[in-house]
């Protein structure tokens, strides 16, 4: 490995340890209804999808007998 390879290294690791000071962390009460939020709509439109692929499985069904 040359001296150039391991200076740019070095560099990236420099600049990304810089990036990641600059990154603003939410607080634990915020990464929690953002959590939950997510994992609500998901819910809710797994359920929406499920019923819907049950109305149109019957409406198939129903058309094709």
């Amino acid at each position: 490995m040359s001296e150039n390879t391991k200076t740019q290294k070095k560099s990236w690791f420099k600049g990304l340890q810089a990036e990641f000071k600059k990154v603003i962390w939410p607080d634990k009460n915020t990464l929690t209804k953002q959590t939950t939020a997510v994992v609500a709509v998901s819910v809710i439109l797994g359920a929406l999808i499920a019923v819907i692929d049950a109305a149109l499985k019957y409406g198939i069904d129903f058309l094709v007998k």
